[in-house]
């Protein structure tokens, strides 16, 4: 009999503040409809000083650990592209702030956007082997571009856990999978700069093609149908990408998108903006949170990562996956945000950089148990409230 693993529980965090796109539009001098239409966006979660990838992702991952044995998770494994360290894992922060055994081991994963999905692929191998552990697989990231750019629209924040195990309570994840990758320049961000650069047309046709591409070698391996899904998850840099991706899938098997195949999982995302690592599952959470029906049923997911490298693949959503949510807690972190004005969004965009060793305290603005409090002689600081 094959040993069911996949997603047990999974929980976002974001920060604090947004920045609703009227105010940018109207800085602009633009129609904010060419957000709320043209891409699908609204609002973008914006994070003070003192909040990073390691206050999102200990944050996020927080109500995981408040029932579970800490002593069955053995692995940390924190995707991201918008690391803190050329060296050092933001998943060792995240390790301490979180009390983890320290039995464990605690690392980093880089590949754009895709890398998530390779944790957690790398995380079923590992309970695979050993199903009495648990992995911790975390997506956080800053999606941050250069003002008055045509990308500033799409930005955003925020964070996603799961925890990985056998007999999983919220989504058991298919053994088929279908991967694509090619080296192309679309996005990318050289170690000199702080903010990526985005070739967005490029970008768009690589996206639908790694799609295309990952569907046949996930049909190759024996994959579902495209009719026996409920509901498709794609990675979302802006709602609007994946309801073109769906419409390309969708011509590709000579069927006709419904808007029903795709709403439910882009509700957070519109809100939320671009982050990056955690979109995807974002968008899982949005879809699970906002239907009741999902038990027993298919879905479809698709994790596309600029440079590129892309998988799809699929799971069978849990009876009990509601039991298991924490849709409360989620609806209160984006109904409970403050709206930023627009020079204060200018003043978080400019993050402290104390190049020279020199000590930096971080102003408390971030509410979360964990903040990130100052930068002393290269040093990161971190303090749970």
């Amino acid at each position: 009999m094959t040993l069911a693993i996949g997603i047990d529980q999974l929980s976002f965090y974001i920060p604090q503040y947004y920045l609703d796109l009227a105010t940018l539009a109207e800085r602009q001098g633009i129609d904010v409809n060419k957000f709320h239409r043209g891409i699908g966006q609204e609002q973008m979660a914006i994070p003070p000083h003192d909040e990073d990838i390691v206050t999102l992702a200990a944050n996020a991952a927080l109500p995981l650990l408040e029932h579970t044995d800490t002593s069955k998770i053995d692995t940390v494994m924190l995707a991201t592209e918008t690391g803190i360290d050329q060296s050092k894992a933001a998943a060792v922060y995240v390790h301490q702030l979180l009390g983890l055994p320290a039995n464990c081991r605690a690392v980093e994963l880089k590949q754009a956007c895709y890398s998530a999905t390779a944790a957690l692929q790398m995380a079923c191998g590992h309970v695979a082997r050993h199903p009495d552990r648990k992995v911790l697989v975390i997506a956080s990231d800053i999606s941050r571009y250069d003002l008055d750019s045509p990308a500033e629209a799409t930005q955003g924040s925020g964070a996603v856990a799961m925890l990985v195990s056998a007999n999983p309570r919220t989504l058991i994840l298919d053994t088929a999978s279908g991967t694509y990758c090619e080296d192309v320049m679309d996005f990318w961000r050289p170690n000199y700069r702080k903010t990526a650069l985005v070739d967005g047309k490029f970008s768009t046709q690589m996206y639908l093609r790694a799609l295309e591409h990952a569907w046949t070698d996930y049909q190759s391996h024996g994959g579902r149908e495209y009719s026996d899904f409920v509901h498709y998850c794609y990675h979302l840099p802006f709602s609007k990408m994946g309801i073109k991706a769906h419409q390309h899938l969708a011509k590709f098997n000579d069927h006709q998108a419904q808007a029903e195949d795709t709403d439910s999982g882009m509700i957070y995302n519109r809100v939320i903006g671009n982050s990056y690592t955690a979109s995807l599952y974002l968008s899982l959470i949005s879809l699970l949170d906002n239907r009741d029906d999902l038990a027993g049923k298919a879905i479809a997911l698709f994790s596309y990562g600029s440079g590129c490298v892309a998988e799809f693949f699929s799971g069978v959503v849990a009876p009990e996956y509601q039991s298991t949510r924490f849709k409360e807690r989620h609806q209160c972190l984006i109904s409970e945000r403050d709206a930023l004005d627009y020079d204060t969004y200018r003043e978080y965009w400019h993050q402290p950089d104390p190049i020279d060793g020199s000590s930096v305290a971080m102003p408390e603005h971030n509410r979360g148990t964990f903040r990130l409090s100052g930068i002393d002689q290269h040093q990161r600081r971190y303090t749970r409230c």
